[in-house]
């Protein structure tokens, strides 16, 4: 459903003049994207993998590593919409490129990432993702206190 829905929103998205790809192509790809997996889904199809895959962890690992997790390991699923507002209502104050890099190492922290590789990433993230954004899709990202370089 939300496959159909990214799809046919994104089709009816306006063309850039003098461009052959235009805003309309990211979403409809996804969109198919969506579509293609969600009928994998409903038809089954690649269940046995998963199935061998399972029997095969439990024969190779113990008993001890499925302990439970933690009760606070759980509210992580709310962490990626939570950042999602706040880079919403701190990009355009901020800027892209410290929004950016506050989200990456948040995320890459709470889901166990080690500070010598969160802080590189963090660092590096937002100035490669900007670059694809401004050069490749020619679409500026917001300013705020820190400006992209070039």
């Amino acid at each position: 459903m939300l496959g159909a829905a990214a799809f046919f929103y994104g089709s009816k998205l306006p063309p850039v003049p003098g461009q052959q790809v235009g805003p309309s192509a990211f979403p409809m790809v996804v969109g198919t994207g969506l579509l293609v997996c969600g009928a994998l889904i409903v038809l089954g199809i690649g269940r046995h993998f998963e199935e061998v895959a399972e029997a095969d962890v439990v024969s190779h690992s113990a008993p001890e590593e499925f302990a439970p997790l933690p009760a606070w390991r759980s509210w992580l699923a709310l962490l990626p919409p939570a950042l999602l507002m706040f880079y919403a209502l701190a990009s355009e104050p901020l800027g892209f490129l410290p929004t950016a890099a506050i989200m990456v190492l948040v995320a890459s922290t709470a889901f166990g990432a080690k500070p010598k590789l969160s802080v590189p990433l963090a660092l590096i993230a937002p100035f490669v993702i900007n670059l694809i954004f401004l050069k490749l899709l020619r679409v500026p990202l917001p300013d705020g206190l820190l400006p992209f370089p070039w």
